[in-house]
């Protein structure tokens, strides 16, 4: 999985966390187990104010975009944040 994000100035923070092909965003689960490879799903139809892009699987692996609301003085790695790559089950950490 890839996790690119988006940032955008807004008040609040996202949680995120992930089970194999499941995010749990906000408190919400979205399974995107069935996407299957080479497919695309527009962000719309996932469901999610987060999910700023279409979610693709590209060789095996998932690729979602979305918005990380940031502070006004936010760090550079929240203002320019590197994709999340693999990353394992669990809580997935975001920049600040």
């Amino acid at each position: 999985m890839i996790i690119k994000l988006s940032p955008i100035r807004m008040d609040g923070v996202m949680t995120l966390s992930k089970s194999g092909d499941a995010l749990t965003i906000d408190g919400e689960t979205f399974d995107l187990t069935a996407l299957p490879d080479g497919a695309t799903l527009p962000a719309e139809a996932v469901g999610c104010r987060r999910v700023e892009l279409p979610v693709e699987r590209v060789n095996g692996q998932l690729v979602i975009t979305l918005s990380l609301p940031i502070a006004v003085d936010a760090g550079e790695a929240a203002c320019f944040p590197v994709d999340i790559v693999n990353p394992p089950d669990g809580e997935v950490r975001l920049p600040q």
